[in-house]
């Protein structure tokens, strides 16, 4: 962001500028936390529920920010501020106003599933030539996708920004800043239902990006998803999947035990092959993305097969552990219907005993109880011997596994009945949304020693 001034940064916000000695000092980056401030950063004093950055901004100034963004000014206060009616109209006003002056590919990525993988997947790829700068951990909001533009510099050569929503609107807010050149869509998912309602919502919330994206743009998205299926803009589209009428597909697709994926990946006259150090069938998929994007890039066929061998996932997502006793799928980051699903159909394609162990999946609104008791007869059909569960809705999930459903109270009593639930060579599947917490299960099977 070093191109724009603190005097361009106020008047894209429509925001006063006060105490600033000196004209043309420029903006490194936006920052929300004081602690991560840098020399030259833009410090944004948000109001949270916890704390409020208005208390933090003298700190920051004293740290080397530049300036800070504020809606009043502490009266222990020297040194430059942007005085605005609301700091987040305003970072999103100066996010939008600096990505006007790039000039540059932006890959932006959504979808209800598998946005983070995609990201990594398609910046591992796009790295292969390009310098390129991604989101940053869950940057993926309207906070962190602002905060994600302030950091493209002139060396970038193409961004990827993945794109979060929960609620209609936001992903007009997150487009209009981002300003993708290229869509990528990972499915249209049970996420979010409490403030979207149901899978057509979801389809429209998230489509709200269309509308910003140029003539040449570039729409890629899953072919095996019906919803995406229903995608019409002006915009070249391109559909990836298994599916047969599918542009870009996966072909012979191999889930190796040792926690690999293999397929073949074909688009047009070009066929590539795809050995990605991950497991599972939504691996499958984020291969597919990372081509797709690949292929509308101009990569050969060469720096996309290494851009995908090169992956590396984040966080707790499908990471396989074998140990003496046990295969460990540790997929606790989080969870919704699709996902799980997903999980489940590549835990099943494993060797071993298959058990799960479960904990809710949150924001489903009305329809909970039903998804999560359908969660657990999906599991009991696809032959899983256990399904364990705990969480308000982990009694419907043990119920709709039958016989094999086990409920516990809570996260400890699940863990201290490993031992009896799991026998050797087993492989166990550890999936919830994040805010259950259910990343110790996966720890302690681990190292369960049977």
């Amino acid at each position: 962001m070093k191109t724009m001034t603190l005097e361009q940064a106020a008047a894209a916000c429509g925001g006063k500028l006060v105490g600033c000695p000196a004209q043309g000092r420029t903006i490194a980056r936006a920052v929300i936390d004081s602690r991560e401030v840098q020399p030259g950063d833009l410090f944004v004093a948000y109001r949270g529920e916890k704390t409020d950055g208005h208390r933090y901004i003298a700190a920051a100034l004293e740290k080397g920010a530049v300036c800070a963004l504020a809606e009043e000014l502490p009266e222990n206060v020297q040194g430059p501020v942007i005085l605005t009616d609301s700091v987040q109209t305003a970072l999103e006003k100066i996010g939008a106003a600096y990505r006007e002056t790039l000039h540059l590919p932006v890959i932006g990525i959504t979808g209800s599933v598998g946005k983070t993988t995609a990201k990594e997947m398609v910046a591992s790829v796009l790295s292969q030539r390009f310098h390129i700068l991604k989101t940053e951990g869950n940057l993926n909001n309207q906070i962190g996708v602002p905060m994600t533009i302030s950091r493209i510099e002139n060396e970038h050569e193409a961004a990827v920004v993945e794109m979060g929503i929960s609620g209609f609107g936001e992903m007009t807010a997150l487009a209009r800043m981002a300003r993708p050149t290229v869509m990528l869509y990972t499915v249209i998912g049970h996420a979010h239902l409490e403030f979207l309602h149901d899978l057509e919502g979801v389809f429209r919330a998230k489509t709200e990006a269309l509308d910003f994206l140029p003539p040449d743009g570039v729409v890629i998205c899953n072919g095996d998803d019906a919803m995406l299926r229903k995608i019409r803009c002006p915009q070249r589209v391109i559909r990836f999947g298994i599916a047969a009428d599918c542009e870009v597909r996966a072909e012979a697709v191999e889930l190796l035990p040792e926690g690999r994926t293999r397929c073949r990946i074909v688009y047009g006259e070009r066929c590539l092959r795809a050995d990605v150090p991950a497991y599972g069938r939504q691996i499958v998929y984020a291969a597919l993305e990372g081509a797709a994007v690949g292929f509308v890039m101009g990569l050969t066929n060469e720096e996309i097969e290494a851009g995908l061998t090169a992956f590396s996932n984040v966080g707790r997502r499908s990471a396989v552990t074998v140990t003496d006793s046990l295969t460990v799928i540790d997929d606790s980051y989080n969870a919704n219907p699709d996902s799980m699903r997903c999980a489940v159909d590549s835990l099943v394609q494993m060797s071993g005993r298959h058990v799960c162990l479960f904990s809710d999946m949150l924001e489903l609104g009305p329809e909970s109880a039903r998804l999560h008791r359908e969660l657990g007869e999906y599991a009991r059909e696809k032959g899983v011997a256990v399904v364990a569960a705990y969480g308000p809705f982990g009694r419907e999930i043990a119920a709709g596994a039958g016989e094999a459903g086990r409920y516990f109270d809570d996260r400890e009593s699940l863990i201290a009945a490993l031992p009896a639930l799991l026998k050797k060579g087993d492989t166990v599947l550890v999936k919830a949304s994040k805010g259950m917490k259910i990343g110790p299960a996966a720890d302690a099977a681990k190292e369960l020693v049977l």
